[in-house]
C-alpha cells in the first residue's frame, strides 16, 4: 500500500480547512508565458501563502496529527499535547512553516538551517518565534545536525519531505489546483525533496487520471531525472543552483516511490532559465518569487523542456510555490538580465593618462544620456605603452540602438574603446 493516500491528502485539506494559517491562493493567467509557449498558462500563485511559501500545509497537518488536535493521528487522541518541541531542518521554506504552525500551536520550534541560507529567510524563521540554528554550508549539513536534537521524547522531527505527515499536507495544494483549474492538462511541479511533488502527484491522479504531473528541477540539482533513469536513489552533497529551495541534494525513498509511481514525467532547466521566469513575472505578472518558486515556470522558457513536452494548446498551470527570495540573489538575477540585455556594459577606453581626460569622456557618455554607474584607472596592465591608461566605465544604457550612439560618440572624439560585456 502506498505511504501516502488520497484520503490522506483529504483528511490533510478537512485539517486545513480549519485553520487561518494556510490560505487558499489565487489563479491567473499568464499572458506572456501563454504566447511564449503556445498554451493557455494558468499561474498557481502559492507564493502568497502567509509565509511566502506551500511549506505550511505539510507542517500544519504533521504538527496537528503530533499533538492530537484532529484526535486522528498515530497514537489517538489525547487529552493535552504529545509533544513539546519539533526540531526541523530546512534551507528556509519549510523553516518558515514549521515555526509558524508550532507557534499556531503553542509549542517550541528549533529550526536547523544551512549557513548559506538567505538571510530574510533566516530572520522570518526567527520572527515567527522559532530557535534557529545555523550549520553546515548545504542542506544535508543541516539536516545531520538536527537529526541530533530528537532525543528527548516529548520532541517531534518534522522532515521537510521524509515524512508522510508532510507529504500529505503539501498534497492539498493538488486538490485546490483541480478545484480552480478542473480542465488542467498538464500541471508543472518544482522538486527538491519531492514533498510537494509527491502529494500533488498523488492526490491529482486520484482525482484527475488524464491531468499530466510533471516535475521540474535544475541542473545542479537534477537528482530526480537521475534517479528515475537509474531505478534507485541518486544524490549530490552539494547542489549548485541558485533556487535554494530545492537544493535538497536527493529525493528520499518515500517521495522516490510516489513519484515513481505517480510522475509523468520529469524536465531539466538551466540557473539562467530560473532567472529569466523570475525576470519575467516580476516586469509581466507583477509577482515576486524565489528561485524554487520560479523554476516551473522556467519549463516554459526553455525550448528543449516546451518541445519535449509539446504543450502547444494545452491548459497549463506552473505552481509558483515560494516568494521569499534574498536581495542580494534579486540583485544578481536583475544583473544579469541586463547585461544580457545590453542595459548594463563595460566600456575600456584607452587614453593618454592626462588631467582632465576621464572627465572629458564622462562628458561624452553622459552627453547620450547613459548613466555612469562606476569608473575605474587601470594603469598597471603589461600590455599599456607608458603614459596611457585604460578607464573602465560600467555604463547603464537603454538597449543596443542606445549602446551604438554612446561607442559612436566616443569614437568620433577619438578615442579607442572597447565594449567588454558583448563583441562590439
Amino acid at each position: 500500500m502506498s505511504p501516502v493516500t488520497i484520503d490522506d491528502v483529504e483528511a490533510a485539506a478537512a485539517r486545513l480547512a480549519g485553520t487561518d494559517i494556510v490560505q487558499r491562493t489565487p489563479v491567473e493567467r499568464s499572458r506572456s508565458l501563454s504566447e511564449r509557449c503556445g498554451a493557455d498558462v494558468r499561474l498557481k500563485m502559492e507564493h502568497l501563502q502567509r509565509t511566502g511559501s506551500f511549506k505550511t500545509r505539510g507542517a500544519y497537518n504533521a504538527i496537528s496529527l503530533a499533538i492530537g488536535e484532529s484526535g486522528e493521528g498515530s497514537e489517538g487522541e489525547t487529552d493535552g499535547p504529545a509533544i513539546e518541541r519539533v526540531v526541523a531542518a530546512s534551507a528556509g521554506n519549510h523553516a518558515q512553516g514549521v515555526a509558524l504552525a508550532a507557534a499556531d500551536a503553542g509549542i517550541d520550534a528549533t529550526i536547523v538551517m544551512p549557513e548559506s541560507a538567505p538571510a530574510a529567510k533566516i530572520e522570518a524563521t526567527r520572527a515567527y518565534g522559532a530557535e534557529v540554528v545555523l550549520r553546515g554550508s548545504a542542506f544535508p549539513e543541516a539536516m545531520s545536525h538536527a537529526r541530533t536534537l530528537t532525543d528527548d521524547p516529548g520532541t517531534r522531527f518534522v522532515h521537510a519531505f521524509d515524512d508522510p505527515d508532510v507529504v500529505a499536507g503539501q498534497g492539498t495544494l493538488g486538490l485546490e489546483v483541480l478545484d480552480q483549474v478542473p480542465d488542467a492538462d498538464t500541471v508543472l511541479v518544482p522538486v527538491g525533496g519531492g514533498g510537494l511533488a509527491g502529494g500533488v502527484a498523488t492526490a491529482i491522479k486520484a482525482r484527475s487520471p488524464e491531468t499530466r504531473v510533471v516535475g521540474v528541477q535544475t541542473e545542479g540539482a537534477s537528482t530526480l531525472s537521475e534517479s528515475l533513469a537509474a531505478g534507485e536513489l541518486v544524490t549530490r552533497d552539494e547542489p549548485d543552483t541558485i533556487a535554494d529551495g530545492i537544493a535538497t541534494g536527493g529525493l528520499s525513498d518515500l517521495t522516490f516511490d510516489l513519484l515513481d509511481e505517480h510522475l509523468d514525467d520529469a524536465v531539466v532547466v538551466s540557473d539562467d532559465d530560473v532567472a529569466s521566469a523570475i525576470l519575467l513575472l516580476l516586469e509581466r505578472a507583477k509577482q515576486m518569487v524565489e528561485g524554487a518558486g520560479a523554476t516551473a515556470a522556467a519549463a516554459l522558457l526553455n525550448d528543449d523542456a516546451v518541445d519535449e513536452l509539446d504543450l502547444a494548446g494545452e491548459t497549463v498551470v506552473p505552481l509558483l510555490c515560494g516568494g521569499n527570495i534574498d536581495v542580494t540573489t534579486l540583485k544578481e538575477v536583475v544583473t544579469h538580465a541586463l547585461v544580457d540585455r545590453d542595459q548594463l556594459i563595460e566600456l575600456f577606453v584607452r587614453i593618454d593618462d592626462t588631467p582632465g581626460t576621464m572627465g572629458e569622456i564622462a562628458t561624452l557618455i553622459g552627453g547620450e544620456r547613459a548613466n555612469i554607474r562606476t569608473v575605474r584607472h587601470e594603469r598597471s596592465r603589461p600590455d599599456l605603452p607608458v603614459g596611457d591608461a585604460d578607464l573602465v566605465f560600467e555604463v547603464e544604457t537603454n538597449g543596443p540602438a542606445h549602446v551604438d550612439r554612446v561607442l559612436s560618440a566616443v569614437r568620433e572624439a577619438g578615442y579607442e574603446v572597447a565594449w567588454t560585456t558583448r563583441e562590439a
